[in-house]
């Protein structure tokens, strides 16, 4: 597999549909699934994915800044699809800091992650 890509929420609704399609449809993306598991996250829905060998599950927090720095480094992440996120309405209103932290905080940790590694990897993956 040339090509690793991390996706986000991969145990949720949207990521739970999108993973088995992406992993079968091509072969030669590694997908690594990173989840946190919350109440929105089902690894039953992933089963067809476990013996896939373009597949990985890693249950992380996208607000772990850290840790999405070593994924980047461990699996040479050449993208991101980032489903990741706090979305039930009722749930923002009885405790709106963590849609800050997962859909903000979260998303500016994947982004950052992928800045510092892109721009500080070796020359394999500047232009000119």
């Amino acid at each position: 597999m040339s090509k690793a890509i991390i996706v986000t929420g991969g145990a949720g609704f949207i990521g739970s549909n999108f993973v088995p399609y992406f992993c079968a449809k091509y072969p030669d993306y590694h997908i690594i699934n990173v989840d946190k598991l919350t109440y929105a996250g089902n690894l039953d829905n992933l089963r067809e994915c476990e013996k896939m060998p373009n597949y990985t599950f890693v249950q992380a927090d996208i607000c772990d800044a850290e840790k999405m720095e070593e994924l980047f480094k461990k699996y040479d992440v050449r993208g991101v699809i980032h489903f990741a996120a706090e979305s039930h309405v009722d749930n923002s209103i009885k405790g709106p800091r963590a849609f800050i932290n997962t859909n903000i905080v979260g998303t500016f940790n994947l982004l950052d992650a992928a800045r510092k590694y892109w721009m500080e990897a070796p020359n394999k993956y500047k232009k000119g």
